[in-house]
């Protein structure tokens, strides 16, 4: 990481950042403020430190996407502990490999260094780490949230989970919505990964409400996984079904070799993917002409002309030398709700973990609180843990990406 051009960056956007963040900078002589009640300070009138524990794959196939929640996550703890505020985060950051065994493992050790301090776990990444963790933080007591695990069993039949990113069954139904009123597809192809959660969970609920709502789906192909490196077969399915129009609810890697593989067979539909497809255009070595055109539904758009996103955008890019894409941005937000949720609580200096999970369950699902970030304005929790913020439509045209 780049610290000094980060720093530089932090400090430029420190105050935007406390007008946006939900505690507020005082100084020594002000009172606490509606939006930083006393109950958040200890009895020396210091500052509460949580502990924030994250997880997700920084090395093997999936890295891409742990280590996109992690830099996201970073910028914005270094930009709360800056404001000034009665709530800052210790935050460390644990590598699951992808892996659901490796995942209980950095949730171990997460709590090994949190010992007897309160701890929020961040994570996982991906669907299947984050399955097996979050059956360890029902059963111990640690409230968690996930930037991008999507699947609906991530948080089932457990009330301290949350999802900051859409669910799969949501996704799916909202791209077909899509697809219903823009009109686009006379004929509909579908491409997904049989073995992936987040793939099936999204073609699944696609396939299934495109038939309610009058889609014409021709021809729906499969491959066992993400390191599959020839799609020919599923792209002439498609293709001799007719399909102008093909839907990817996959991940950005496999993603880019279908695109390349559909130019060398001239077969030229128009694409359409979920937001496990954002981050493609910052591939080394990618061709960017292939995705033009390509449509994708993503919470975030890093050509967002707002301040936040701005600033985020500037700082990350600072720091890493890439766009930051929308699991950035989800972990960006993570923070952030965590943050303004943990200014809301009184009393949460004497907390221990359990209380302050029991305290942020009752926060998440009371349906007052709200947060606005880089993903969404106004987003809210169901007590399902499944977030309410809506997806937007980007296309790409010339290397970027423009709101539809």
């Amino acid at each position: 990481m780049k610290k000094k051009n980060l720093a530089a960056l932090l400090m430029a956007g420190a105050m935007c950042m406390s007008l946006l963040a939900g505690c507020s900078a005082k100084d020594e002589s002000s009172q606490p403020s509606a939006s930083q009640p006393a109950g958040q300070e200890n009895q020396n009138g210091g500052v509460v430190t949580i502990k924030v524990g994250g997880i997700g794959p920084t090395t093997g196939n999936n890295a891409q996407y742990g280590t996109a929640t992690q830099w996201g996550a970073e910028i914005a703890v270094e930009e709360i502990n800056a404001l000034g505020g009665p709530i800052k985060f210790d935050f460390k950051y644990e590598d699951d490999t992808g892996a659901a065994d490796t995942a209980v493992a950095a949730y171990n050790s997460l709590k090994d260094w949190a010992k007897d301090a309160p701890l929020v776990i961040y994570g996982c990444t991906t669907t299947t780490p984050c399955v097996a963790v979050a059956a360890e933080t029902y059963s111990d007591r640690y409230f968690q949230l996930t930037p991008s695990a999507s699947s609906p069993d991530v948080t089932a039949n457990k009330d301290n989970t949350f999802q900051m990113c859409f669910t799969d069954p949501g996704q799916g139904s909202a791209a077909a919505e899509y697809l219903k009123s823009s009109g686009l597809g006379t004929k509909i192809g579908v491409i997904y990964n049989n073995g992936d959660a987040y793939s099936t969970g999204i073609a699944d609920a696609f396939i299934a409400h495109a038939k309610e709502i009058g889609l014409d789906v021709v021809a729906t192909s499969t491959y066992p996984e993400d390191t599959t490196t020839d799609y020919t077969v599923q792209l002439n399915a498609c293709k001799d079904a007719g399909a102008d129009l093909v839907f990817l609810p996959i991940y950005y890697t496999p993603a880019s070799l279908i695109l390349a593989q559909a130019k060398q067979m001239n077969y030229a539909p128009i694409f359409f993917g979920g937001d496990g497809m954002d981050g493609m255009l910052d591939m080394d070595g990618f061709d960017k002409s292939l995705a033009e055109g390509l449509l994708l539904m993503t919470p975030f758009n890093a050509s967002g002309t707002d301040e936040r996103t701005k600033t985020f955008v500037e700082t990350y890019q600072a720091a890493h030398g890439i766009l930051p894409n929308q699991f950035a941005a989800d972990g960006y937000d993570c923070m952030y709700a965590i943050y303004e949720a943990c200014c809301q609580i009184d009393g949460i200096a004497d907390m221990d973990h359990a209380q302050l999970c029991d305290a942020l369950i009752a926060l998440f699902t009371g349906g007052d609180f709200s947060v606005d970030g880089l993903t969404g304005t106004g987003m809210k929790w169901l007590t399902t843990g499944e977030i309410s913020k809506a997806p937007v439509v980007v296309k790409v045209e010339n290397g970027g990406y423009v709101t539809q």
